[in-house]
């Protein structure tokens, strides 16, 4: 199995090269200052937060422990997450060889088809380009952590079965290494609530623990039941906080927006998606579209359903001769369940990385295949010619492989992922995106066109109208992103962030009535605004109200103690004089977020005027090792070096 993982290792390395993409990413790392380190703010934040509408402390802990080590290099990150998704290979291949052991006594002779199947389930999971997403996506370190603790929770189980049926619970070490993992899994990323009815499944094929000839509800059935109990009530806590996370995110769909009939329609669609992706892995996107309104007679969600009915049909039918299917399509169907339309959650219509869990018992099935080929093969063709089958299994796995390392490199970057979604499928989420990535690039016409053909398809996109009007604003085009703030009041009254970019837009202008006013509007309907308190206080500075610029900086800091606040509140200081204080604000921001170049820089002037010459000059060298093109900082050092006597640096 080494070799197995080494091949994954390798069709995932060109993943090490990626960078954060505009996709959540920035979010959660790179202007995300809380889960930067593991000390008690730190661990504080990530066991409480909900941010985009997830509930993973145990995740974060590892994103946490990697800032630690990498810092804000991204290969670090990549890293991590390519162990993980290997360290489940190697898992999956030790479940597969015993659920093929349990499933297949009549290959006992052949203990080589065994490891050969496993070794086969494993790499069909392992480098299928449909994981790319999963991997090579940072922010999806929850489904590559979550799942070594679904694959350790199984494959614990598999071990615990082997203990005689009488042993006390007490005594099985096993199962309460299953039980351990299942609950980190949980603090991972709640998909894995799934387990209890997939070892439910497990215990009646292959292990045949429950049901057929043991029975459903004898004294050694009951026992099995027990079992579980504790799995089901940790899943029992889990969903009620997932499902208040995803609504504190703005994720989940209510059913006043999409009906039932409509989110039976998607998931039943989704069942058939992961199949074909699976069987036929090519044009894979990061955004698949929900097309709205939604026709659920239409031609796909007919033949989706359809293809549905006529697969649980089969393995109700054939559940005596091949058990393996039956088995196989109810796990299945029941992982992908969280993910699918019943829990909508955003407005894609599938993504690959639900399908990182769900496939698994189609590479056990695969596995398990093609141990039957080479016995089939043996018994008509001879010993020698049972390698054919090897070989077709090694073919596959090559062009999985290859598939999967051109797939990766779509994720190299912010521009290469969203150009690819456009050109697989135009779509609102993939124009925005772009738009964004022009802004940063100050390609105006570009992104102003990308954001005009996002709101057009999203016409009801309120945040669409708020972020053009940031880069009209941007482009100092203050009346029209004033439009574009009006038209997002006009789509959702309640638009916290439309009244505080508008505040920005009219405190650029110098407006800083009209601008409170719309700050003091915004934390009206978001009290916990922590960006807008900070603005807030800043144009409450700039007229000279420097009591209440600081009440505000405070709120801010009460909300989310980070550096912008800090940083503010140092300036309001610094203009009063109070240079003292002013440093340490400077210092706190600093140290919340290491890279901000201006607190370094103001903190320089603040030394300077204190006649600290030579400490103001390491920090403006900082704030120029931060931002090495930074012409008020190089300024600032120039004249600190003359005070100082010390010749300027060339």
């Amino acid at each position: 199995m080494v070799a197995g993982v080494v091949v994954t290792f390798i069709a995932f390395a060109p993943s090490l090269l990626s960078q954060f993409v505009d996709w959540d990413d920035l979010e959660n790392f790179t202007v995300n200052p809380f889960y930067r380190g593991l000390g008690w703010s730190h661990l504080k934040w990530m066991w409480t937060t909900t941010l985009l509408g997830h509930y993973v402390p145990l995740t974060w802990m590892t994103l946490g422990a990697d800032y630690l080590v990498w810092g804000m290099n991204p290969a670090g990150y990549h890293l991590t997450n390519v162990v993980l998704h290997c360290a489940n290979v190697a898992l999956l291949y030790f479940v597969t060889l015993r659920l093929l052991g349990a499933a297949m006594p009549a290959t006992a002779g052949h203990p080589l088809a065994w490891r050969l199947g496993a070794a086969f389930a494993a790499l069909v999971f392992g480098v299928h380009p449909l994981r790319v997403e999963s991997v090579a996506w940072i922010t999806e370190r929850r489904d590559v952590l979550s799942g070594f603790f679904y694959l350790l929770a199984i494959c614990a189980s598999l071990r615990d079965a082997e203990a005689p049926s009488g042993r006390s619970i007490r005594r099985r070490a096993w199962y309460w290494v299953a039980l351990g993992s299942f609950a980190l899994g949980l603090l991972a990323k709640a998909i894995v609530v799934t387990l209890p009815l997939v070892l439910v499944v497990l215990d009646v094929y292959p292990l045949r623990r429950l049901g057929g000839a043991r029975g459903w509800w004898n004294a050694e059935a009951r026992r099995r039941w027990v079992e579980k109990v504790p799995f089901f009530l940790g899943g029992a806590l889990v969903i009620p906080i997932a499902l208040v996370a995803a609504r504190t995110g703005a994720n989940l769909v209510t059913i006043a927006a999409l009906g039932i009939v409509d989110r039976l329609a998607i998931s039943v669609y989704g069942l058939t998606f992961y199949v074909w992706k699976t069987v036929v892995p090519l044009d894979l996107s990061p955004f698949y579209a929900l097309r709205t309104p939604l026709v659920p007679l239409s031609a796909p969600y007919v033949v989706s359903g359809l293809a549905v009915a006529g697969v649980t049909a089969a393995a109700i039918a054939l559940r005596r001769r091949w058990p393996a299917l039956g088995a196989a399509w109810l796990v299945y169907v029941v992982t992908v369940l969280p993910v699918s339309g019943v829990f909508q959650n955003g407005p894609q219509i599938a993504a690959d990385r639900y399908s990182y869990l769900p496939s698994l018992p189609w590479a056990v099935l695969a596995g398990a295949g093609a141990i039957a080929g080479w016995n089939a093969w043996r018994e008509r063709r001879g010993r020698s010619p049972a390698l054919a089958v090897p070989g077709a299994a090694a073919l596959v796995i090559i062009v999985l492989a290859a598939l999967t390392w051109l797939q990766v490199s779509v994720w190299r970057d912010s521009e290469r992922l969203w150009t690819h979604a456009l050109v697989l499928g135009p779509s609102s989420m993939a124009h925005s995106h772009l738009a964004n990535l022009r802004r940063q690039q100050a390609r105006w016409a570009e992104a102003n066109e990308h954001y005009r053909l996002a709101s057009a398809m999203r016409p009801d996109a309120a945040h669409l109208h708020v972020n053009w009007g940031t880069a009209l604003a941007q482009q100092g085009k203050l009346a029209e992103a004033i439009d574009r703030y009006r038209e997002a009041l006009r789509i959702s009254p309640r638009s916290a962030d439309a009244h505080y970019h508008w505040g920005n837009a009219r405190f650029a202008a110098g407006d800083l009535e009209e601008a409170i006013g719309h700050y003091r509007e915004a934390v009206r309907i978001d009290p916990a605004a922590a960006e807008v308190y900070s603005n807030w206080g800043r144009a409450l500075a700039q007229q000279g109200k420097r009591d209440e610029a600081i009440a505000r900086y405070r709120e801010a800091l009460r909300i989310a103690p980070h550096s912008v606040p800090h940083y503010n509140w140092g300036n309001a200081l610094f203009a009063a004089g109070e240079l003292e204080e002013a440093i340490s604000h400077y210092r706190e921001a600093t140290r919340i977020a290491p890279d901000a170049a201006e607190a370094y820089n103001n903190w320089g002037r603040a030394l300077a005027q204190l006649g600290r010459w030579d400490e103001a000059i390491d920090k403006y060298r900082e704030a120029l090792r931060i931002r090495p093109n930074y012409p008020l900082a190089s300024a600032n050092l120039d004249q600190a070096l003359a005070r100082a006597g010390r010749a300027p640096a060339r």
